[in-house]
């Protein structure tokens, strides 16, 4: 199977379902907002780009399965799986902050093949494939070459509705503010891995992350030569809730992060 020429569809249906979401965004009113659960934020606008973009995908890999953030579509484990969140970074789109974006991957019997990641207010579309490098707007990118954890400027997500280890959290947060350049916290995970992929950010990590939040990026990720794992250093990340995804200080950020998490 193809997966450059795969990956260069995917980057199409995710273009057009940016164009709608551009638009949205100008005419969008917080009486629309809907509620998933506590703090859990949702709209028309993320369920009407999931079935645009499943849509798309269906005349790329017919007969394969979904797993979406929205449900518009059953979600089907198959081998060859499609995992979408249409719109990352939710929260932000509704507040109108300008960091939210299209994550789309392929998984093929299990192991990411593909990954397209849209941040829909730059324009800048970041994709790769699996052994074919990553790559931002058709050039290629490479993690920072940054070897020293106090060097760094790292990026994470905040819990909003699962506090049961926010003491483990808060004391790792502690750990990275003392021996790096900071934190950012930027409201959508994949667009943070896209720019660990690109090098703008060091390194990323967080937890109770879904799939469909991390799949695309993690791919960037691992094909722009970082290193992706969960909190233990094993490759448990798509579907363990958990992600580190970083250059060379990747062994550094699992030392502060295993023993208070696994204390």
């Amino acid at each position: 199977m193809d997966y450059q020429k795969i990956t260069h569809q995917v980057v199409e249906v995710a273009q057009k379902a940016a164009e709608y979401i551009e638009l949205e965004s100008v005419r969008f009113e917080k009486v629309h907002i809907e509620y998933k659960g506590r703090n859990n934020l949702v709209s028309y606008v993320d369920k009407e780009v999931e079935r645009m973009v499943v849509q798309g995908l269906e005349n790329i890999i017919p007969g394969a399965g979904f797993l979406t953030e929205e449900e518009t579509i059953k979600n089907e484990h198959k081998d060859f799986l499609w995992i979408i969140d249409p719109l990352d970074g939710t929260t932000n789109f509704l507040h109108k902050l300008p960091v939210y974006s299209i994550s789309i991957a392929l998984m093929v019997h299990g192991k990411l093949v593909s990954g397209v990641v849209l941040e829909v207010n730059r324009r800048e579309c970041f994709y790769a494939w699996l052994g074919g490098g990553a790559f931002l707007n058709g050039e290629s990118i490479t993690v920072a070459d940054n070897h020293h954890l106090k060097e760094s400027l790292l990026a994470t997500g905040f819990p909003y509705y699962n506090f049961e280890k926010l003491s483990e959290y808060l004391a790792i947060l502690n750990q990275f503010m003392r021996n790096s350049h900071g934190l950012r916290r930027l409201g959508s995970a994949a667009v943070d891995l896209a720019y660990v992929a690109c090098g703008r950010i060091d390194g990323f990590f967080e937890y109770n992350l879904n799939s469909w939040d991390i799949a695309a990026g993690a791919l960037l990720v691992e094909e722009a030569g970082g290193k992706v794992t969960d909190f233990k250093g094993q490759e448990n990340y798509v579907f363990g809730r958990e992600i580190i995804a970083a250059g060379p200080i990747h062994t550094e950020m699992l030392e502060i992060i295993h023993p208070h998490w696994y204390n």
